[in-house]
């Protein structure tokens, strides 16, 4: 691994050469001894035909050299126009889907070895020019035999090795990050990175990206606001995928929209929707939002719909991290930054000895000038960094399980101020989050919750059985007389146990199937019974 990661860096290294990227560096305000080394570096004493490009074609060519993972940069920072100039930003679009594909024989000779069966004999009709090409895989337009229109998408060959040298560069840079410095150790980036590695060879497993479609089409089955095309699982292997057609406009063809008077204002906060919608009544988001693979159908411009592909990278939370961010988001919109300071104590991110008073006062610090401004100018992009660049002095650490959800989070944000400029994100979320949280500690919720325990009764009663067997055992060799009364009262406690879980199931069972005995009747009892005995 040391070995490919020395040749990815030397990789790298041309590549930054070749597109004189270090222009970039040095048009920021560095110091000017940093400002000085530009004209001791030998490559700069040359010149190069690359220079006769624009800056943002020169990132976006040297990102398509260097690979998927760096494709997938390119994409992420595409969507965030407010945090790049506009002429990088349009050049990082053409990543989304015009990435330069493979050979189309090719293609076709890796689809008939997946598949075990030449391509006439599973399609009437195969287009050889791709219809589509990504940094992973590209697709090409056909028919089943059956008649139904399908894309089939085929990872492209030789991806791992590549993969494997970025990976290997990357937990190199970590490691050595958390060994010199205690700001990286901070941000744990190693698990970061160890999440990335799982994330990207998971999309090229394409049997997952099936299961997570049916997922996801399952989850917005009859929705108004999505749509997600069919799989056809005769026909999935893991390098080859093949379903649905959609037939939409692309989201960001922002002119063609205009042409069919899509109403853009309800466009852009459908998509905010989906998003809580997927991350706090399902537990299972589209973590790849980016324009590529957002479309939107042709059908009903004024009320519009969403048509989303590519679902290899998906995410989930927990409850408590569903809850979390809740509350976080809810007291951070009402600048309650006592309970933004309280929460984060509360949930790990700072350590439990930070100073609340001053915690919350560097918040207020951060967010009270940009609440200055209308809730529709708010970036959430901007408001994050400022945010962790001052929690980092209070040991705030990276929660890497929350690190996609950022991600998509700030996608979202781009892709629906493209849409709308005007877009109030909190207005749009606020009373999908209020619903939410009522229905959270709404009788039924917590019926649920409560049938879910009394489930768990005949375990626990097997469980407190079998203690108490091994207790007999232990109680019935000769031991020192101090451990005999000590087990003596342990087993009088686990009896007892044992006993008022029994009289639990005895007669919780009967009201169990009502769906109306109390959770706080049954402790009393149980706290009775192992009283009395």
């Amino acid at each position: 691994m040391k070995l490919l990661a020395v040749r990815r860096l030397l990789r790298i290294q041309r590549v930054v050469i070749r597109y004189r990227l270090d222009d970039l560096l040095f048009e920021l305000p560095l110091p000017w001894f940093l400002l000085a080394l530009r004209f001791a570096l030998p490559w700069r004493w040359f010149p190069r035909k690359t220079l006769e490009l624009s800056r943002g074609a020169r990132l976006r060519l040297a990102l398509q050299d260097l690979g998927p993972i760096f494709i997938k940069f390119g994409q992420i920072l595409s969507t965030r126009r407010d945090l790049l100039p506009e002429d990088i930003a349009d050049e990082l679009m053409l990543l989304q889907d015009r990435v330069p594909p493979f050979d189309s024989q090719t293609a076709v000779k890796l689809i008939e070895a997946q598949l075990g069966k030449k391509i006439d004999e599973v399609f009437s009709r195969f287009d050889i020019a791709p219809l589509a090409s990504a940094s992973v895989a590209q697709v090409h337009a056909a028919q089943l035999k059956s008649g139904e229109e399908v894309v089939v998408k085929v990872i492209r060959p030789g991806l791992k090795p590549i993969i494997a040298q970025d990976l290997a560069w990357l937990f190199l840079l970590a490691r050595a990050a958390e060994r010199v410095s205690a700001d990286a150790r901070l941000l744990h980036p190693v698990d970061v990175v160890s999440d990335y590695e799982k994330t990207i060879y998971d999309e090229l497993d394409l049997l997952r990206e099936a299961a997570n479609a049916s997922q996801l089409r399952r989850n917005f089955e009859g929705s108004e606001m999505m749509y997600v095309p069919q799989v056809y699982w005769d026909w999935c292997r893991p390098k080859v995928l093949v379903m649905e057609r959609i037939y939409g406009i692309q989201v960001t063809d922002l002119a063609t929209l205009a042409d069919q008077r899509t109403d853009m204002k309800m466009l852009a906060e459908r998509g905010v929707e989906i998003f809580f919608t997927q991350v706090f009544r399902d537990s299972f988001f589209h973590a790849d939002m980016h324009p590529g693979n957002i479309f939107v159908s042709t059908v009903n411009p004024w009320s519009p719909k969403y048509i989303a592909i590519d679902c290899g990278i998906v995410g989930s939370l927990t409850p408590e991290d569903q809850d979390y961010l809740a509350r976080n988001l809810f007291a951070f919109f009402k600048r309650d930054y006592r309970r933004v300071a309280q929460l984060h104590i509360d949930s790990g991110w700072v350590p439990a000895h930070t100073k609340l008073n001053e915690f919350e006062a560097a918040i207020r610090t951060v967010c009270e000038p940009i609440f200055e401004k209308p809730l529709k100018d708010i970036s959430f992009g901007q408001v994050l960094m400022r945010l962790f660049q001052t929690a980092r002095r209070f040991n705030m650490e990276v929660q890497p399980q929350l690190v996609l959800l950022q991600k998509t989070l700030l996608n979202i944000e781009g892709l629906g101020r493209q849409l709308y400029p005007d877009l109030d994100l909190w207005s749009t979320a606020q009373p999908f989050l209020e619903r939410w949280m009522r229905e959270r500690v709404s009788p039924k919720t917590l019926l649920g919750n409560l049938q879910g325990q009394i489930e768990q009764l005949p375990h626990l009663a097997g469980m407190t059985r079998d203690l108490l067997e091994r207790m007999a055992q232990q109680h019935a060799n000769p031991e020192p007389k101090e451990h005999r009364r000590k087990d003596d009262w342990l087993l009088r406690l686990l009896g007892s146990l044992h006993l008022s879980g029994s009289a639990l199931l005895a007669v919780g069972g009967p009201l169990h199937d009502l769906g109306q005995w109390p959770a706080g009747i049954m402790a009393a009892i149980g706290v009775y019974l192992i009283v009395r005995r």
